[in-house]
């Protein structure tokens, strides 16, 4: 079955398994997702991932992280969906939280985080929020 928005079904996947405290959740694989879930955990929202292939199938499997026994990850939203792209310059690139969170980018030089975004002065599409 051929999903309109990967990206959303990722997050999804992620807030479900977190809403029944699993330890990892399996989503299939792309180069654009294995960024993302880069940028997560560089920036300490998960533990660790790894990409298996099975039956010309690649399959992510994410380690989820857990702080007393609550996620990590408050909240993870889409801001970017395939029915309204959301752009936006360097200059206006929104901070969450104060600057406690990370808005992940989609920019001309590879999907980075605001921070690395507003250093370099790139603008770009943002793909969603994570606080």
């Amino acid at each position: 079955m051929a999903l309109s928005d990967p990206i959303g079904d990722m997050i999804a996947r992620v807030k479900n398994a977190q809403a029944r405290n699993h330890k990892k959740v399996d989503l299939p694989s792309s180069n654009f997702k294995t960024k993302i879930v880069g940028i997560l955990k560089d920036e300490g929202f998960i533990k660790d991932f790894k990409i298996n292939t099975e039956k010309n199938k690649s399959i992510l499997s994410l380690e989820l992280k857990y702080h007393s026994g609550n996620p990590v990850i408050n909240a993870f939203e889409r801001v970017s969906k395939p029915g309204r792209r959301i752009f936006s310059s360097a200059e206006s690139l929104p901070k969450i939280n104060n600057g406690l969170g990370i808005a992940i980018i989609s920019t001309p030089k590879g999907v980075m985080t605001d921070i690395d975004a507003r250093k370099k002065k790139i603008g770009g599409e943002i793909i969603c929020k994570v606080f």
